[in-house]
């Protein structure tokens, strides 16, 4: 497996991505993406923002992920355990269909917590849908901890953190 930042001329594959997963996550009665989240603007503004990775294996794009220190005003919700400034927040975390079930999740989170840790930070935060019991699951067994909960327009998402 290789990382990278996304470049534009990933997007519209990145955009394939989201939608297979969006199809996905509906067959298995999970709507939390949809046609208004995510965008291609907000690939492109992840992009310009250097916050946007790709996880590949040859040409096959396996995962993306964005990580930055962005986040939500409703992440004020949450009792964070760590201070501000040594979080960092991972957004995004897709695994493109064909690649779920067979443990990749869970390796390239360990490689974002990795990178998180090279770049100085000695926390990840993120949020996550509470009616995508397979998101929870990964997260739970990495180690995260609920702090809050967000209400957004498509429900309750857990506000997670984790001491690297």
């Amino acid at each position: 497996m290789e990382y990278r930042l996304a470049k534009t001329e990933d997007v519209e594959r990145i955009f394939e991505l989201i939608c297979d997963a969006i199809k996905e996550m509906e067959s298995r009665g999970i709507f939390q993406w949809d046609a208004i989240y995510p965008t291609r603007e907000d690939f492109y503004e992840d992009i310009e923002d250097e916050a946007l990775y790709i996880a590949y294996e040859e040409d096959a794009i396996v995962a993306i992920y964005v990580i930055s220190a962005k986040s939500d005003e409703a992440y004020q919700n949450a009792t964070w355990k760590y201070p501000d400034e040594t979080a960092y927040i991972l957004h995004r975390f897709c695994v493109a269909p064909g690649y779920q079930n067979q443990g990749m999740g869970k390796k390239i989170l360990t490689n974002i917590e990795e990178q998180v840790r090279s770049m100085g930070y000695e926390s990840v935060r993120l949020d996550v849908f509470t009616g995508n019991p397979f998101a929870l699951k990964l997260y739970d067994k990495s180690g995260y901890e609920t702090r809050g909960y967000a209400d957004w327009r498509k429900g309750r998402f857990a506000l997670m953190e984790k001491k690297l």
